[in-house]
């Protein structure tokens, strides 16, 4: 069942999203969200992050509306958690709730891409 998360700072009537609760997030959809080669790419900077992102610190080179879609499909999928803060839309990884439900996943798919992208010569 999706939950609204807000923050314990955010003013009555301030905009909040949708998020899958722990309980209903689901491994078949969390490999979906990470299938993507955009969407790993958002995962591995949220990772290597001190704390939030704003939506725009995260280069991508597709569209405005094509980077929305990759964030809410990750949204979605209970692998990111996304805040406003005031007109910014502020994005962390949920790896405490990744790791609670799939113990090493999130870690291995980020080792993983980290050896993919030295290979590739894609750092």
């Amino acid at each position: 069942m999706p939950t609204e998360t807000t923050s314990p700072r955010t003013p009555a009537g301030s905009r909040s999203l949708e998020h899958p609760s722990r309980a209903d997030i689901r491994l078949a959809d969390v490999l979906h969200a990470l299938a993507d080669p955009m969407r790993l790419r958002i995962v591995r900077a949220l990772a290597a992050a001190e704390g939030e992102l704003n939506c725009a610190d995260i280069e991508l080179p597709v569209s405005k509306s094509t980077c929305t879609h990759h964030f809410r499909v990750l949204r979605e999928h209970g692998v990111i958690q996304q805040l406003y803060r005031g007109t910014a839309k502020m994005n962390a990884l949920r790896r405490a709730d990744l790791q609670e439900l799939f113990p090493g996943l999130i870690d291995a798919v980020l080792q993983g891409a980290d050896l993919q992208a030295g290979r590739l010569g894609e750092e």
